[in-house]
């Protein structure tokens, strides 16, 4: 049967099984257009790719042109002054600070044509963090109820995890510049389906979540009492600080109580249970420890983990802070970048990738690695790079995606998309198609206004 022909038979019988419906509904006070309506807002149904997603989020915007898209024929001035390698994957290039990272160039995709035009780290962040543009690129963009929720959040609504185990959780950060940024949590999707925030350091002795253990003095059956249970969240965790008049505080109580009684949550968060060897291999630092934990949870069941790099866009230290380089003044950039950035990349991604698969995690589990936008192709006075959104590269690996891929290509300055050009919709929307989400699943706003979960496209190309 044509293509046309089946379209016009699907449409035709969904017309008549409503019609036979509309007789019976209209005693509900329901009508053909009111059927109509809710037969085209259902959901699509879609396989999962994917049983988990670790979202590895870049905070301060790496540079692509000195990492995983190399301009070698570039002029001077903009071209990376890091030599260019080949990696394991045939037709992919890296850094030669990334050695490790090249040994599995050939488990990834990247995509190097992501752009959007937002220049400022928190309208940027937001953007990147929820799929949405801002309503503008304002540096002072401030957390609003008016604005979307995070990946996390609509996971939490749409897919929630089964068990014990979080749909979603958060760490080390509540990342900021200046501002909160947004995109961090529900927002009007109600704290029901805030992710679990955890605001320890992963690599500080004795982690642990112990403001998920019982008080020895309280029995759990007083616990069940939603004022006893406020008072030991506000007193444990703080997380009382955000408005109580945010919607869903009935489910978030309840989602609180189940995790002080998950032995298998506390075991998710107990890093001591690894080898000296496992732990070294991820690198004895807050963001190594933060991707160990970030295996960890995916292994016990956890759907959707955020691991932020830094709390901080960066600044005037070297051991410390995003990938925000330009803010020092008169000193050589590239140096800086050399001695942190570059080294934690090259020690925790591969490390992750390689755990993920010899425990047969990484074809279930999508690993994004992404920063809100790239940096300019020219080198300032400063010997750094600055903002640029124009163009940069997001890195996927595993949860079904094509193995030493590339999608799309930037010019020959790294300046703009040259082919396939993709946004963070188009990246947000991916991300909810592995996981088995309708990215178009409508939600609504505080006012009611329907709204969907992505309006990019999936980019099916990268899927294997």
């Amino acid at each position: 049967m044509p293509s046309h022909a089946c379209s016009s038979f699907h449409s035709t019988a969904l017309s008549r099984r409503l019609a036979l419906k509309v007789g019976g509904a209209g005693l509900l006070g329901l009508n053909f257009a009111h059927l109509l309506r809710a037969a085209e807002s259902a959901p699509k149904k879609i396989k999962a790719r994917a049983k988990s997603v670790i979202f590895l989020f870049q905070w301060g915007g790496p540079s692509h042109l000195d990492m995983f898209d190399m301009k070698p024929d570039a002029p001077e001035g903009i071209r990376s002054p890091h030599k260019t390698v080949a990696s394991k994957a045939d037709g992919i290039t890296i850094s030669e600070k990334l050695p490790k990272c090249g040994a599995i160039m050939d488990k990834v995709t990247l995509i190097r044509s992501v752009y959007h035009t937002m220049k400022n780290h928190n309208s940027a962040g937001y953007y990147a963090l929820s799929g949405h543009a801002p309503p503008s690129d304002d540096q002072r963009l401030r957390d609003s109820l008016d604005l979307f929720p995070g990946y996390a959040s609509i996971v939490d609504r749409f897919a929630p995890a089964r068990g014990e185990m979080p749909t979603a959780v958060s760490y080390p950060y509540v990342i900021s510049d200046g501002s909160v940024t947004p995109g961090q949590h529900a927002s009007f999707l109600g704290k029901a389906n805030d992710p679990m925030l955890v605001l320890q350091d992963p690599n500080s002795p004795g982690f642990a979540l112990p403001e998920l253990s019982l008080p020895k003095d309280i029995p759990f059956e007083r616990m069940q009492a939603r004022r006893e249970l406020m008072k030991v969240v506000d007193a444990q965790t703080k997380l009382m600080e955000q408005n109580a008049t945010v919607r869903g505080f009935d489910g978030y109580y309840d989602k609180a109580l189940s995790m002080l009684q998950s032995p298998k949550l506390r075991d998710a968060f107990n890093l001591a249970a690894e080898s000296d060897k496992v732990r070294d291999s991820y690198g004895r630092t807050t963001y190594g420890q933060s991707c160990l934990l970030a295996r960890r949870l995916v292994e016990a069941g956890t759907k959707f983990v955020t691991a932020y790099f830094s709390d901080s866009i960066g600044g005037q230290k070297t051991d410390s802070g995003g990938w925000d380089t330009h803010g020092f003044n008169n000193t050589r950039m590239f140096p800086i970048i050399e001695k942190y950035h570059l080294p934690m990349t090259e020690q925790t991604l591969p490390t992750l990738l390689i755990d993920l698969e010899e425990r047969g995690l990484l074809d279930s589990t999508l690993v994004v690695w992404m920063g809100e936008f790239g940096r300019t192709p020219g080198i300032n006075k400063n010997a750094s790079r600055d903002h640029w959104p124009g163009c940069y590269t997001v890195l996927l690996a595993g949860g079904g995606v094509k193995r030493g891929f590339v999608h799309g290509a930037s010019d020959k300055t790294g300046s703009y998309p040259a082919e396939n050009p993709v946004r963070p919709d188009d990246v947000a929307a991916t991300i909810f198609h592995a996981l088995g989400i309708d990215p178009h699943r409508e939600m609504r706003t505080l006012t009611n206004r329907p709204v969907v979960a992505a309006e990019g496209q999936v980019i099916s190309e990268v899927f294997a």
